[in-house]
């Protein structure tokens, strides 16, 4: 796979995240948010299941070591963190205050990932993330709301966001085996979520046949494809560029939200969306502008004087 292609895979999977935005909130209506997150990840890990073990049995993949599962373990322990510190955190922050500081990992995960991998981010990166901050920080009303609890543990989730992109690109082997590892995180997240989902937010049958369209579409499309394709995709995208792509999340969020919920998009959110795609275009184009460039300066320095 080229890159071309993996960065292709990132921006529907901002896709699959961002439609998914409706399915939650309609199942919130129903159900708590931990309850959402067992059940989610469990079927997800479920649906996994048979196309992990069909991966299993490829000849052409070596065997995994311990290191190996341990950082898949790793992988994991963060997904499930992130989701509990961000459906904890929206219960007391607003949605304009967790929509931008959740943007904030796209900042953080160049230099997490160059702790884990060794490899600094290029300049025009931090550009792009930069321009994409500004569009987040638009896109969301251009303010914030006081300060609450909430919204430092959305700012905690940035930091376990940013290492999960991290360790994605650093296990190598194991994301080699892009449906087991999904499966094994999704069904790590959905094994530690289901004893507190049933003893502190238990649902009723009604409730729970209410939002199983929800829960099926976020399960299947959002859990089970989406991640595996952005496990897919991340061996060949760096990770800031990866995080870059799929912050357009927000994007799509909003515009299904306007779509389906009939909440409206105002100007200074276009222009925050707009700027967002920005600097994925500038991710794209930068490295062959840059190219450009050098061959521009070899040729001007080779000229006869």
């Amino acid at each position: 796979m080229n890159r071309f292609r993996a960065d292709a895979l990132l921006f529907l999977v901002a896709l699959l995240w961002g439609t998914t935005f409706v399915a939650q909130k309609e199942a919130n209506a129903h159900v708590g948010p931990i309850f959402f997150v067992a059940v989610r990840f469990a079927g997800a890990a479920l649906f996994l299941l048979p196309f992990a073990i069909w991966e299993s049995r490829r000849t052409d993949i070596r065997a995994l070591t311990r290191t190996d599962w341990l950082g898949g373990l790793g992988i994991g322990a963060c997904l499930c963190l992130g989701q509990w510190l961000q459906q904890t955190a929206l219960t007391s922050t607003t949605a304009t205050n967790a929509g931008f500081l959740t943007a904030i990992y796209m900042v953080v995960v160049p230099f997490v990932a160059w702790v884990v991998t060794r490899r600094a981010p290029r300049p025009f990166v931090l550009v792009a993330c930069g321009i994409a901050m500004v569009g987040a920080w638009l896109l969301e009303g251009g303010a914030l709301s006081g300060w609450s609890r909430g919204d430092g543990l959305v700012l905690a989730s940035d930091f376990i966001w940013a290492l999960h992109i991290a360790l994605i690109a650093h296990f190598q082997r194991f994301t080699s085996r892009p449906m087991l590892l999904s499966c094994v995180q999704c069904g790590l997240t959905g094994i530690v979520s289901m004893p507190a989902a049933l003893l502190w937010q238990p649902a009723t049958a009604d409730a729970f046949v209410a939002c199983l369209p929800a829960l099926i579409y976020a399960a299947v499309v959002s859990s089970g494809i989406a991640f595996t394709l952005q496990i897919v995709a991340q061996r060949h995208t760096p990770p800031a560029e990866a995080a870059l792509i799929m912050s357009l999340e927000s994007v799509f969020a909003a515009i299904a939200g306007a779509i389906v919920l009939g909440e409206m998009l105002s100007w200074i959110a276009m222009v925050g969306a707009a700027l967002i795609l920005a600097s994925v275009a500038l991710i794209e184009t930068g490295p062959m502008l840059a190219n450009l460039l050098g061959r521009l300066r070899v040729g001007r320095d080779r000229k006869p004087a």
